[in-house]
């Protein structure tokens, strides 16, 4: 099974089975404006829920990425050592950030469905 969820800081994650992609959402890349650099995390790091697993320069700042769970970096998009404006065209596709193994399916009811982040942006 796949589902969508979303962090309120910004990641999105897709779940299926035992593996999340994760990048940030579409939200935020417009926030951030034009992406020049994307610092990704080490494949086989282990990571827990809250941990900054990687970071994002753009013309306007710096943001930092989050780990949406606790679990084992399993892939990263390394298109995006070249291409860091993959992250501008298609965020939440092609502009994924990194791969992980989820070691407690239980923090996903911490994520928020797609619903839940609008309406979480739009109180900002």
């Amino acid at each position: 099974m796949r589902m969508k969820k979303y962090t309120r800081t910004h990641e999105w994650v897709e779940i299926e089975g035992k593996v999340a992609t994760v990048g940030i959402t579409n939200h935020a890349q417009e926030e951030l404006g034009d992406v020049v650099y994307v610092d990704l995390p080490e494949v086989g790091k282990e990571v827990k829920k809250g941990d900054v697993v990687a970071s994002i320069e753009s013309v306007k700042a710096a943001a930092d990425v989050y780990a949406p769970l606790s679990g084992k970096i399993t892939e990263v998009n390394e298109r995006l050592e070249t291409e860091p404006e993959l992250i501008n065209k298609d965020a939440e596709g092609e502009g994924w950030i990194f791969k992980m193994e989820i070691a407690d399916e239980s923090e996903l009811s911490d994520l928020l469905d797609e619903q839940a982040y609008k309406e979480f942006c739009e109180q900002k």
